[in-house]
């Protein structure tokens, strides 16, 4: 494909750093350290011998293309909008799951090209790539909610041999021990042992720098759509592909499909370039298919653009944005809807100053995800309607997934702000068995009810799911009526909080430095 190179203007300094140092670095991130044998895998991460890993792998990318078969001859049936999108959903996740297996496959081979795109941490990118595969299964299936039951049963059906195989994966993997990052935090440009030193010196020069891409709604680009720069990126590329979107409202549905890697987007600020769709659940499309902008391509970059759903409260799921990108970075977005609005579905994300708005459940999603210095606003929604910020995924309890919240403010937007004591506020809701979310040095205002957190349906979950709070301060944090299921715990010291750091919970320090965010390693004392 034609790569654009145009030359940029108008930017502020700040930006032409943060593109200089994407273009510098292209691809960056780390390859593992090299496995000089099948017996040397066995050792680091897995609780098996490597060579039953490697063959339960390849059984369970084989059964998948199998149910692909089998799901696409019942798509090739039907005549119903809704079905036609739940069962090209299940085709799309079923795709992807044999894709991250595939990655698993050859990260698991000494001296491969699999090693790249990864954090150098093995296990940590085998947990979650595996976990990835085992929530896409459960995405198809949760697609036919409210369909043919029989088309559902079929389907599930299919769907049961890879949910299990995909569960004993990972009960294969294991994330050695490593110490806590405890004390003070480590914050931005702690540049990791495979970072070249000539590279540290260059992060620091300031100057002008070319985007691949513009699009601008005026012509004055080489795109008019977003859409259209996208597919001018480069297949699976280990080079960071930049694409500058100019100030204005586009009307349109973006997905940035799996192979569309290390594609950064810049904007030229938070509702200024905005993005902007309003499908909906009640218009017939799925949860998952509902997003106004998607993403599945590894090491994706959002900067100063909003990402909007304006389907409203009365249209329920109506998804702004969805993210499947492993590595990715949204720094300085807005994130607009209602219901659901933020579908963090797989894979490991950081959000850093981001505006996020919503009612129910309206950041959800099986990743692993960390949010720093966001304001996390809740809306009005429907008459008598509780709101829940969020929903986490997590179905089994050897996924590493869930989210962490550090230095967040939870609050109310403008319309709620006078209703605060007649619209209930939550923290969270279990969505599904283990659902896990932390809540680390944070404001909350008096618009979070007492008792924190709300339960999904009557006793679910309250059990074996994982809510924490750590230093937490404001009218909404106090700890004396909050909840007291099994699952909730009031962190007393350092130790339980930092496994929920950036550095710790995603791996932060070991990619999150070459894509020029600021970011704070761990806790702060």
């Amino acid at each position: 494909m034609v790569m654009v190179s145009t030359k940029m203007s108008k930017f502020s300094s700040s930006l032409s750093f943060f593109l200089l140092l994407l273009t510098i670095l292209s691809f960056s991130t780390p390859k593992s350290n090299a496995i000089s044998s099948i017996d040397s895998l066995q050792s680091e991460c897995l609780t098996v011998p490597a060579s039953e890993f490697v063959g339960s792998l390849r059984d369970t990318i084989d059964t998948i293309q199998k149910v692909t078969s089998v799901v696409s001859n019942v798509g090739n049936f039907l005549g119903n909008f809704r079905l036609t999108n739940a069962i090209n959903d299940c085709l799309d996740l079923l795709d992807f799951s044999a894709d991250v297996l595939d990655w698993s496959l050859s990260a698991s081979k000494p001296n491969t090209k699999g090693k790249d795109n990864s954090t150098g941490d093995l296990g940590s990118d085998l947990k979650t790539w595996i976990s990835a595969a085992l929530a896409n299964q459960e995405t198809c299936i949760d697609g036919f909610e409210g369909t043919n039951s029989n088309v559902k049963t079929l389907v599930a059906g299919s769907l049961g041999q890879i949910t299990s195989l995909v569960q004993d994966l990972l009960t294969m993997v294991h994330t050695p021990p490593k110490p806590n990052s405890i004390g003070r935090a480590k914050t931005e440009h702690k540049f990791p042992s495979w970072f070249k030193y000539q590279d540290q010196k260059l992060l620091q020069v300031k100057g002008n720098i070319t985007a691949d891409a513009i699009v601008a709604k005026d012509g004055t680009g080489n795109y008019t759509k977003i859409e259209d720069a996208i597919a001018a990126a480069p297949d699976n590329s280990l080079r960071r592909f930049v694409i500058y979107v100019k100030r204005g409202v586009y009307k349109e549905y973006v997905e940035i499909k799996k192979n569309k890697w290390n594609v950064v987007m810049i904007g030229d600020g938070m509702d200024v370039t905005v993005i902007t769709g309003n499908r909906s659940v009640i218009d017939n499309y799925t949860t998952f298919r509902s997003a106004t902008f998607a993403v599945s391509g590894r090491g994706f970059i959002a900067r100063d653009i909003t990402f909007e759903n304006t389907a409203g409260p009365q249209k329920h799921q109506a998804v702004a944005l969805r993210s499947d990108s492993d590595l990715s970075v949204f720094y300085r977005c807005a994130i607009k809807g209602y219901q659901d609005t933020l579908y963090t579905h797989t894979m490991r994300q950081f959000y850093r100053e981001c505006r996020i708005f919503g009612t129910v459940d309206f950041i959800f999603g099986d990743a692993t995800a960390v949010f720093q210095n966001c304001q996390i606003l809740a809306k009005t929604g429907l008459p008598n309607q509780k709101n829940t910020i969020t929903a986490h995924g997590r179905k089994d309890p050897n996924e590493p997934t869930g989210f962490s919240f550090q230095f967040c403010n939870f609050t109310g937007d403008s319309d709620l702000l006078p209703f605060k004591n007649s619209t209930e506020t939550y923290l969270g809701r279990p969505w599904k068995l283990y659902s896990r979310t932390v809540i680390l040095q944070s404001y909350m205002s008096d618009v979070i009810r007492p008792r924190g957190w709300l339960e999904w349906n009557e006793t679910f979950a309250l059990d074996t799911l994982y809510y924490g709070e750590f230093g937490n301060y404001g009218p909404g944090s106090g700890p004396g009526r909050r909840v007291n299921w099994p699952g909730y715990h009031a962190f007393n010291d350092s130790a339980q909080a930092s496994n929920y750091t950036v550095t710790q919970f995603i791996k932060g320090n070991l990619w999150l430095p070459s894509t020029g965010v600021t970011y704070t390693a761990g806790l702060t004392v």
